[in-house]
């Protein structure tokens, strides 16, 4: 394990102005995006989009990392350049997507379990050599009447730092995703319980697998009542939550929280990112968004090669925006830039 590379590659991830595009769809996923713009989810198509969005004009000015699927990472773009080397001219540093997906736990069919470990040492072997610098791993925590369950919350935070131990093993910094979803109908007082609570058996699992904080990245959900809460939170108090969740969890040590954006719309989820980041922190606070970052540009793009400009355009304001979010420079209002764009 080379700690000074890992920590390297971590704060380089985190820059000031920068955050990371998760372009990790699985087949599944990216199906239901195409079927919102009435394209077949074929190799070509998905081919097609990725390079629309890895070759817009100044992409790594504001994307500092790009998350890749197993098929995107082996793939080459429209011009014949392999998509990790397209990143890197651009100046990001290209990542992949290493868990399997979840299934229902056994005796909480509710909750789900991330699977993936079996052959992960070999497959993170492979995805360096294809150039491949950091990793993720995703769990899912579900609110409910009686879940999440503690062992639900212990298990999943032991999968992730054994993933964790074996991507730093490799020298690939590993972002470490427990997502407690939104989904529900819990209010924001309940979404912070349980998120502290998830967050501290991550990092208690994290600790006792010996990972080196200095060489992660934590990618949680904000704190945010679920969608289906009659009591919807002010932005201001989405961001005063949050960060006090993070003051009660996350060490330090850990150079930055590159958050999801777990179903809000693009202007939220920025909104939300400059907010907490109006003052000091002891972590870079950044973003890792995926829907919130492409949606404007794929109903732009729509499948077209005519499209292609337009949409970039769209993706380039959405990451510039964010990029401000990084220091709290980012308001509301800037959303016109949208729709000059």
């Amino acid at each position: 394990m080379n700690v000074k590379e890992l920590e390297k590659t971590a704060r380089a991830l985190v820059a000031p102005g920068k955050g990371i595009l998760a372009a990790d769809e699985s087949h599944g996923t990216i199906e239901k995006r195409f079927q919102s713009i009435q394209i077949a989810n074929t190799e070509d198509n998905r081919r097609a989009y990725r390079d629309m969005l890895f070759t817009s004009k100044g992409f790594g000015d504001h994307v500092s990392g790009v998350i890749l699927f197993d098929e995107t990472i082996k793939q080459k773009g429209l011009a014949g350049t392999p998509f990790p080397e397209v990143l890197a001219k651009s100046g990001s540093i290209p990542g992949i997507k290493v868990d399997a997906g979840t299934v229902a736990m056994t005796g909480s069919p509710e909750e789900k379990i991330t699977q993936g470990l079996d052959g992960l040492r070999e497959r993170l072997i492979a995805y360096r050599q294809l150039g491949a610098r950091f990793a993720k791993w995703r769990a899912v925590i579900t609110i409910g009447t009686t879940i999440p369950t503690l062992p639900n919350l212990r298990e999943n935070a032991i999968l992730l730092a054994r993933y964790a131990a074996l991507c730093q093993e490799q020298d690939i910094v590993p972002i470490v995703e427990p997502e407690v979803l939104m989904d529900g109908d819990n209010t924001i007082q309940r979404c912070l319980q349980v998120t502290e609570q998830t967050l501290h058996e991550t990092f208690d699992a994290l600790y006792d697998h010996c990972v080196v904080l200095e060489g992660m990245l934590l990618k949680p959900n904000m704190v945010i009542a679920g969608k289906k809460c009659p009591a919807q939170a002010t932005p201001e108090l989405v961001a005063e939550l949050t960060l006090q969740c993070f003051r009660h969890t996350v060490p330090c040590a850990v150079p930055g929280i590159v958050f999801l954006s777990g179903g809000q719309s693009a202007a939220q989820a920025t909104h939300h990112l400059s907010l907490m980041n109006a003052g000091p922190l002891p972590w870079q606070l950044s973003f890792s968004y995926g829907r919130a970052l492409q949606d404007e540009a794929l109903k732009a793009w729509g499948g077209k090669p005519e499209n292609v400009a337009k949409a970039q355009k769209l993706f380039a304001a959405r990451a510039r925006l964010n990029g401000l979010a990084r220091s709290g420079k980012y308001e509301p209002k800037m959303e016109a830039e949208l729709v000059r764009a």
